[in-house]
């Protein structure tokens, strides 16, 4: 019994990590049709980011307390800064160019891991997490670590958060609006543009901070970090079905679950196949995911 609950509760930690990188490209596509290739690195510079304000360089900022909540800020920070020189530097001169906006956000999503290796080296890093969520608490018999629920809190934060975003500011319903028909908006005199560009500050912040506190699960940062957790994400957002925010925290829990149960039982590695596998039988039965999509 108590394998099985530390089994779900770290499956549940993995998935609100995919989810935290899945929810800002379900966001992201399902509102502006645009697929990020690059997501996964603006989840590379939040979490070294974080690690570097942890590591003491920023006043302040450290391993405990108020420290490492404001090194998460920071971490969090520079990936939605970063996020919105990508939509304003490359992706918005390129919204009626999907061809190009592919490959030039796949060639941002290389160069970022190359230019953090370049800088930090290419070896994972320690990261400085707390001592206060460096211990287990007990749960029916199993020692679960405290960082699981961290995850899990801030993956649920992040839901309600887009969720009333999109549903009840003025600002969730003008972008809504933008994608339905551009031209009217923008002839009513609201500027879509902008709009466009707080919904990818919003995708890449979820993505950083998946990135800031990814490290609590992981122990360590690397600059390809993002890159692998990029590719669940995906898997995530494809069966949650494209654009569904509420799909995508669905699947990221059946995700996460497989994975680490596949992973326990069986020979570590086949997890991934069991992810696949799970996807596979899916999309037989469900085409358009689990929802299809954005609720």
């Amino acid at each position: 019994m108590s394998t099985v609950v530390l089994l779900v509760l770290t499956g549940l930690g993995l998935g609100a990590l995919y989810f935290l990188v899945a929810s800002g490209l379900s966001l992201i596509f399902g509102l502006m049709d645009v697929l990020n290739f690059a997501h996964g690195a603006l989840m590379s510079i939040g979490a070294y980011g974080t690690w570097w304000a942890a590591s003491g360089r920023l006043p302040g900022a450290g391993p405990s307390g108020l420290g490492f909540v404001l090194a998460v800020a920071f971490g969090t920070a520079v990936g939605t800064a970063a996020a919105v020189v990508l939509e304003l530097a490359v992706i918005r001169p390129l919204y009626t160019r999907p061809r190009e906006q592919i490959l030039a956000t796949v060639g941002v999503g290389l160069a970022v891991p190359a230019l953090l290796s370049a800088i930090w080296g290419a070896d994972a890093r320690p990261f400085p997490a707390p001592d206060a969520l460096s211990g287990t608490f007990g749960l029916l018999g199993a020692q679960v670590p405290l960082n699981r629920l961290v995850l899990i809190a801030a993956a649920v934060i992040v839901l309600i958060a887009l969720k009333m975003f999109l549903g009840r500011t003025r600002h969730g319903l003008v972008v809504r609006a933008g994608v339905e028909d551009r031209a009217m908006v923008t002839a009513l005199g609201t500027d879509v543009r902008k709009a466009f560009t707080l919904v990818f500050a919003i995708g890449g912040a979820a993505a950083a901070l998946g990135g800031a506190i990814g490290g609590l699960y992981f122990g360590s940062v690397d600059p390809e970090q993002g890159t692998s957790l990029l590719i669940f994400a995906f898997v995530v957002v494809v069966m949650g079905g494209m654009g569904s925010l509420t799909g995508a925290a669905l699947a990221s829990v059946g995700v996460g679950l497989v994975q680490q149960f596949a992973n326990y039982y069986t020979t570590d590695g086949l997890g991934d196949l069991a992810v696949v596998v799970l996807l596979a039988a899916l999309l037989l039965v469900r085409p358009r995911g689990l929802t299809g999509r954005l609720a």
